[in-house]
């Protein structure tokens, strides 16, 4: 039987995170803002229809980190900037603070759609929005782009894990506070048996569902937080649990933890260390506390935020999370420390059918670059050059490049550049469909209950009607993922 909120606000609501006291609920306008927080306009591509608001401390220095956190359902950027403690941290560590907004014009209860996969697909919708949004923060503030972090609470919490799982090259890591694993569902009808029951799937079945979002994609891979309270009623528990399998899964690890730490506010830590000793996933589960962002008013140096609907007196998770993500010079992350900058300028120069050439600014104390194509390294030039080779016709690619020093440690990677090769007669055919109709119209196959395009052999995810992806034709009957690519 469906729980008695959901019964009652019925197919529309069922994307809500919070209560359902936001019916009324009005964004503030720019002006009635607090004074710190400053509205960025015109900040780029924006097919998610978001408003980007910003946070800058006094003293920002150049190459500083960026934190996107992201408000929950029935909330605006504003509530998160006076309430969640992330200004805290940026005035104590000296990062900025990018405040994504939604708007009832997108959903009805202005959450984010984590469920839509046209707003949670690379290149798609709200997850776009976002990155354009740390692309304009890097040229307005000389951002770190190895040092780009998101957070979000319910909703926003679920579409964190969208973005990391569709941008793994732009963001070092992640924090899900009360929200849900990627991918968790992929229609309205579908958010519901996320919110308050498990998929009862495999570590690596959610760690497909991650991989399927930029295939080919081989690391680093972001580090992950999860915060759950263990009597959330909204979004149950478990998906906590459904996270960390997620994400333990996509970084190669156990689900069995390396050590278990208690922490105030009756918080349970357990870690997951990666190779080589570091913390890759942490779950930070409360005893007793409900659907909300931990916060713990105060002044002390683990304190943070202020208590208020869905801001709960527990713990300064803010200030938890920034420690793991080395925001306090800790280390932890992976471009923290002296790793060098991004390379600035990258461009594709004119193609041919099978090449494209690629340009890019020299970084200071580079000895030679990586060149990644959609995420796989193609080439180590030891200039500020590359010509990529032995293409597909009439394709679309999609280009980083990382700056790598004398000791062969590799800095932050570019900001991505892309580009057609020329040729390929007819253009080539892209279909978006869920796995079921793929399967059905003969553009993929099924093995061990799982999607797979025909003639590439790329797993699609399982195979159902609530798993959606866009197809490119390559042969007579030959089809490729391209998602976000046509």
């Amino acid at each position: 039987m469906r729980p008695p909120l959901l019964r009652r606000l019925g197919r529309l609501l069922v994307s809500a995170l919070l209560a359902a006291t936001a019916c009324t609920f009005a964004l503030p306008s720019p002006a009635s803002a607090a004074g710190g927080l400053t509205q960025v306009t015109g900040f780029g591509s924006n097919p998610g229809n978001l408003a980007m608001y910003t946070y800058v401390p006094d003293g920002l220095p150049r190459s500083a980190p960026v934190v996107v956190a992201m408000h929950g359902c029935a909330q605006s950027a504003n509530d998160y900037y006076a309430n969640s403690g992330w200004t805290t941290m940026a005035d104590r560590y000296k990062f900025a603070v990018v405040f994504p907004q939604t708007s009832a014009a997108n959903n009805s209860l202005s959450c984010f759609t984590w469920f839509d996969p046209a707003d949670t697909g690379r290149g798609k919708g709200e997850v776009a929005s976002v990155v354009s949004m740390v692309d304009k923060a890097a040229q307005l503030y000389g951002s770190d782009r190895a040092r780009v972090y998101v957070t979000g609470l319910s909703a926003g919490g679920g579409m964190t894990a969208n973005l990391l799982a569709a941008y793994p090259d732009v963001f070092a890591g992640g924090a899900v506070d009360s929200g849900l694993p990627a991918q968790c569902a992929t229609s309205q009808t579908g958010a519901s048996g996320c919110q308050y029951g498990s998929l009862n799937l495999t570590p690596a079945q959610w760690g497909d569902k991650v991989r399927a979002q930029n295939p080919g994609y081989a690391g680093p891979w972001p580090r992950v937080a999860i915060w759950q309270g263990t009597s959330d009623y909204t979004v149950y528990p478990v998906n906590a649990t459904e996270l960390r399998d997620q994400w333990t899964n996509v970084w190669g690890l156990s689900q069995t933890p390396s050590s278990t730490t208690t922490l105030p506010g009756s918080t349970t830590l357990t870690s997951y260390d990666d190779a080589g000793g570091e913390p890759a996933v942490q779950l930070y589960q409360i005893s007793g506390m409900g659907h909300g962002l931990a916060v713990d008013p105060g002044t002390g140096e683990e304190q943070c935020g202020k208590s208020a609907a869905y801001f709960l007196d527990t713990i300064c998770s803010s200030y938890y999370t920034a420690h793991f993500w080395g925001l306090d010079g800790a280390g932890t992350g992976p471009g923290d420390g002296d790793a060098l900058p991004a390379p600035a300028g990258l461009k594709a120069g004119t193609p041919t059918a099978t090449s494209v050439p690629l340009s890019w600014s020299a970084v200071a104390g580079a000895a030679s670059y990586h060149v990644y194509r959609g995420g796989t390294r193609v080439g180590t030039p030891s200039g500020t050059s590359f010509t990529d080779s032995a293409l597909t016709a009439g394709t679309s690619y999609t280009w980083t490049v990382a700056a790598v020093d004398n000791t062969g440690k590799e800095g932050a990677r570019s900001a991505p550049v892309t580009a057609s090769t020329t040729g390929g007669g007819t253009p080539a055919t892209c279909v978006t469909a869920n796995n079921y109709a793929h399967v059905a119209a003969g553009r993929a196959h099924v093995s061990g209950g799982y999607t797979y395009t025909n003639g590439g052999n790329q797993n699609m995810g399982l195979y159902n009607v609530f798993i959606t992806h866009t197809l490119r034709q390559t042969g007579p009957d030959s089809w490729e993922l391209a998602d976000g690519a046509c």
